[in-house]
């Protein structure tokens, strides 16, 4: 399978479509998310995607759920990556040898504890972590450092000298598995995304809420965003979680009446947890 992602060879991104579609993928790089998904929809050059829509620290990546939901392609499946930096170098070179680490401004904030252990070094902001690998390695970068993750050290045959130097431990990235052909819900999913619009009346959204937790719906997750052609008036991302499918089948049905232009993103089970 061709898969594409936002990003370079050996970023976070890769390492996701590797966890949730397996080693052997072939990935098709994108510098944008909207490109990403113009790939995928277009079908040529990619056969899926895998898409960041969230992170544990920063937030939600709300420009990816409007792009989601406007380009009528459909979840199929999610990872959560454990976002691990590390400081890497050319074969050889030391802490003390290093002036300069490149990276995504991002990675370096992440990292600005360990970093202000190093008042000598320059701080260098670039695209992306892991083309800040690939640059060293191409360029052979003496006294430079980048931080990116492990796939690109292993990659571009660079030396961890420092690992794990983020300063928060709890960093998790959920990645989406985007395709332009949905699937069929599987009799063991556990999870189901989905957005819907409500009246603009009091109590209309409460009114969805209570029917979904009736069913023991877990509603992990919801967002709502404005409609722009409708002045202050919104529509809502949901993430369910259920223990059988038949509940939320159910809740689907009693929340219908309830909302307009509810559509189903996909039904697929519940992400896994990778370092």
């Amino acid at each position: 399978m061709r898969i594409a992602i936002q990003g370079f060879e050996g970023c976070f991104h890769q390492v996701a479509a590797r966890n949730y579609f397996g080693k052997h993928i072939e990935i098709a790089p994108c510098a944008s998310f909207a490109e990403l998904v113009k790939k995928v929809k277009d079908g040529k050059e990619a056969d899926a995607g895998m898409m960041a829509i969230e992170n544990s620290i920063a937030g939600s990546i709300l420009p990816n759920y409007s792009l989601l939901k406007n380009s009528n392609l459909h979840i199929v499946g999610e990872v959560y990556l454990q976002i691990n930096q590390h400081l890497m170098v050319l074969p050889g070179q030391k802490i003390e040898d290093i002036r300069e680490v490149h990276s995504h401004p991002m990675a370096l904030l992440q990292c600005i504890d360990f970093l202000e252990k190093y008042p000598h070094i320059k701080l260098v902001e670039t695209e992306d972590t892991a083309l800040s690998a690939k640059n060293v390695r191409t360029k052979k970068l003496k006294s430079t450092a980048a931080i990116a993750g492990k796939l690109a050290s292993e990659i571009f045959e660079l030396d961890i000298i420092a690992p794990n130097i983020h300063t928060a431990k709890n960093n998790y990235t959920r990645f989406l598995a985007i395709s332009k052909n949905g699937v069929e819900a599987q009799a063991d999913a556990n999870k189901a995304s989905v957005y819907f619009e409500t009246s603009n009346e009091s109590g209309s959204l409460v009114k969805v809420l209570s029917q979904i937790a009736k069913e023991g719906i877990n509603l992990s997750k919801i967002q709502s965003f404005p409609i722009p052609a409708k002045v202050w008036q919104y529509y809502f991302h949901a993430d369910m979680e259920f223990e059988d499918l038949a509940h939320f089948e159910k809740a689907l049905k009693k929340i219908t009446p309830l909302t307009e232009h509810l559509k189903v993103l996909g039904i697929y089970q519940k992400g896994k947890t990778h370092a």
